[in-house]
């Protein structure tokens, strides 16, 4: 079910309404687009292995941003370059920069 803010007439729009998602940019304006249909789609090794080095990387970014000197530097860099922290920690991860290991 959609989450909808009224302000004039409406102020935002987020979740999926039947195949309708509505999302927001990490600019702020808001994405629709039609939900992808997943259900007939079969995975080849290449694309496996680079779904589980994503879920490192994810890891890697959830305890990136958990440790505050660590957090401070990716929110310092994100607010540079217009970006988000954990957007910078998971590209970090699969450079193979590790800003954990410099404790």
């Amino acid at each position: 079910m959609p989450k909808v803010r009224f302000k004039g007439l409406v102020k935002e729009i987020q979740g999926t309404f039947q195949d309708v998602v509505f999302k927001k940019s990490p600019s702020g304006k808001t994405i629709v687009s039609k939900k992808p249909d997943m259900s007939g789609v079969e995975w080849n090794e290449a694309q496996w292995a680079h779904r589980k080095r994503f879920s490192l990387a994810s890891d890697y970014a959830k305890a990136a941003l958990a440790e505050p000197k660590v957090r401070a530097a990716y929110q310092k860099r994100a607010k540079r370059l217009h970006k988000r922290p954990r957007d910078l920690a998971i590209s970090d991860y699969f450079k193979g920069k590790d800003l954990l290991a410099k404790k």
